[in-house]
């Protein structure tokens, strides 16, 4: 299964060369740029862990490009990796583009599990395999 998140989750992983053209592109913009990192990407965890600090008044994506190669050598095929850039002007202050950069080798998936509630009613939830392992051995 692959998780699907973000602005390009259905597109096919982007390149480094990618990935540097919309950090670029938010720059151009002013936004603030961030690095993710998660073993638990369930739609509904929004609070992933942040790789250092948000990136403000950069020029070069070469130092967001650094970043994310630092945040890949210590989690590699381990944890699910995630650009944001976030916008702060009056009126927005808001996540203006955010998309999986990096995802574990082996992506476990997720189990719909169903209950039947009162007036013969279902309810539907989700939950990760990989939770079904400690954290810090998910991956």
């Amino acid at each position: 299964m692959r998780v699907t998140q973000g602005t390009f989750s259905f597109l096919p992983d982007l390149t480094d060369e990618q990935i540097s053209k919309q950090v670029a592109y938010c720059m151009r913009n002013g936004w603030a740029v961030n690095i993710e990192y998660t073993d638990d990407p369930h739609p509904r965890n929004t609070y992933w862990e942040m790789w250092g600090n948000p990136m403000f008044d950069l020029k070069d994506p070469a130092a967001v490009m650094y970043e994310l190669g630092e945040c890949r050598k210590v989690h590699k095929g381990r944890a699910y990796i995630r650009l944001s850039a976030f916008d702060a002007t009056a009126g927005w202050e808001s996540l203006r583009l955010s998309f999986i950069t990096d995802r574990p080798e082996n992506e476990d998936g997720f189990m719909l599990e169903r209950q039947e509630v009162a007036g013969r009613s279902m309810r539907y939830t989700t939950r990760a395999y990989a939770t079904d392992k400690p954290v810090g051995a998910r991956y």
